[in-house]
């Protein structure tokens, strides 16, 4: 069955299956009786978890995912001192494991991330005192 949906002032027309069929739906193109009409509206988004603004400015004081998987293991807590290229955490992405190292030495100031989390494309691992 084809509907016309309007979504901010612009109509699409999209085909549709109903389940049990259009008969249903008593005359094909009209809606039942006590059917509603359904308004879009457009909803404001919060911002980004993670995003460039959660750093003070200092981008080279953070380790961001390099992908889009799992936390597999993370290898450090706040507070720890690091030499360059230690293990902060595994990722799995794509059945892939991948360990994300420090980028810099120093200590860290927090994790932001546990195992088991959910991570995107450049968010925040570990930020760096």
């Amino acid at each position: 069955m084809k509907v016309q949906i309007v979504i901010g002032g612009k109509a699409y027309e999209v085909e549709v299956d109903v389940e049990g069929g259009e008969d249903q739906l008593g005359v094909p193109g009209h809606l039942p009786a006590g059917a509603a009409t359904i308004q879009s509206t457009r909803v404001p988004t919060a911002p980004r978890p993670h995003s460039p603004s959660d750093v003070d400015g200092d981008e080279s004081r953070v380790c961001r995912s390099p992908v889009a998987g799992i936390v597999v293991r993370v290898c450090v807590k706040a507070g720890d001192e690091l030499q360059l290229d230690a293990l902060l955490v595994i990722l799995e992405a794509m059945k892939m494991e991948t360990s994300v190292t420090a980028p810099i030495a120093g200590k860290v100031k927090s994790v932001k991330v546990a195992a088991g989390e959910a991570v995107k494309l450049n968010q925040i691992l570990v930020e760096f005192e």
